[in-house]
């Protein structure tokens, strides 16, 4: 199991990047930030995917600001209430 602080950014060159690519993804994958840099400049960064959960609170409260300014007309709601569906069962799902 790789440990890693997810806290620190780690810059890297491209040189090194390309050589251990697996290994850097594999750090990644556990929480870590990397900055890819050329030539000391920094010019990329690569970061975990946020949670599904995450993006499933997204689209309630998208959902919520739109109810609020009454923009969620018949066919806006049924379009969209099918994604909440999804969104909110993926929440409710990891809330227990």
């Amino acid at each position: 199991m790789l440990i890693v602080d997810a806290s620190a950014t780690n810059h890297i060159g491209i040189r090194e990047l390309k050589a251990h690519l697996s290994r850097h993804l594999k750090r990644v994958q556990a929480g870590a930030r990397l900055v890819v840099t050329d030539r000391g400049r920094s010019i990329a960064t690569i970061a975990p995917i946020e949670p599904e959960p995450a993006r499933a609170w997204v689209h309630l409260a998208s959902f919520a600001e739109l109810v609020r300014r009454g923009g969620a007309g018949d066919t806006v709601f049924s379009s969209y209430n099918q994604r909440l569906d999804r969104a909110s069962r993926t929440v409710l799902r990891e809330l227990r």
